[in-house]
């Protein structure tokens, strides 16, 4: 473990220390584990993106290979057949 000096407003610390007491932690532990599950969710979401962008793009497969025109994308009649 590593000791780390933070400074804080006293709004911020007070805030701080009632939300460890609710979860029975020390303002240490609970910082820790803020900052634990921080890291955890960006490197999820790191790797959920590299994911994705290894995916080859989407191909849409358009009719004769060019795109609809805008009239038959919001004709509204298309639309509530479904």
């Amino acid at each position: 473990m590593k000791n780390v000096t933070i400074v804080l407003d006293e709004r911020t610390a007070a805030w701080l220390r009632v939300q460890a007491a609710k979860q029975s932690l020390s303002v240490s532990r609970f910082v820790g584990q803020m900052l634990h599950r921080q890291m955890t969710d960006a490197h999820r979401y790191d790797e959920a993106m590299r994911r994705f962008l290894s995916e080859p793009p989407l191909e849409f497969g358009w009719v004769g290979g060019r795109r609809p025109a805008r009239e038959a994308l919001h004709d509204r009649d298309t639309l509530r057949r479904y």
